[in-house]
């Protein structure tokens, strides 16, 4: 199998899993805040849930190949990578109604900044552990 055709496959699950995780994760505080019991969520729902985060993950994972791009700083690929995945984001929760945007300007820039903050901590995450990759592959490398 081509290299290439198995890494967009590899960014293509791992966006899959990683935006369903957030979608289910967020679904889970939004029914604790309200209490589960106050909850219920429509087929449609959860089927709008589960297709939005695939391609908002996928938005944030194929928008990661930016990293390959090793002439280019690192500031400008986490700007090129999140602007990509959060206009992908944007465009699903306006689409599929998940931005309230009939309640005013509030809430809005409440959705935007909780997004931003489980994009950053996400990106993170990744950024940590593939560092902490690296550096063990470094060392077992000069341990040779």
């Amino acid at each position: 199998m081509n290299m290439k055709f198995t890494v967009l496959i590899k960014h293509l699950a791992l966006g899959a899993f990683v935006g369903s995780f957030i979608g289910l994760l967020v679904a889970v505080f939004i029914s604790l805040q309200a209490g589960p019991q106050n909850i219920s969520f429509s087929g449609t729902d959860i089927v709008n849930l589960f297709f939005g985060c695939i391609v908002a993950g996928w938005g944030f994972s194929l928008s990661g190949f930016i990293y390959e791009k090793e002439d280019l700083a690192l500031p400008f690929q986490v700007i090129f990578q999140m602007a990509i995945g959060m206009t992908v984001l944007f465009l699903i929760a306006i689409y599929l109604k998940w931005m309230p945007l009939d309640f005013g300007i509030g809430p809005i820039i409440a959705w935007i900044l909780i997004a931003c903050v489980f994009a950053a901590v996400f990106w993170l995450g990744f950024y940590v552990y593939y560092y902490l990759l690296a550096r063990n592959l470094n060392k077992k490398i000069v341990n040779r």
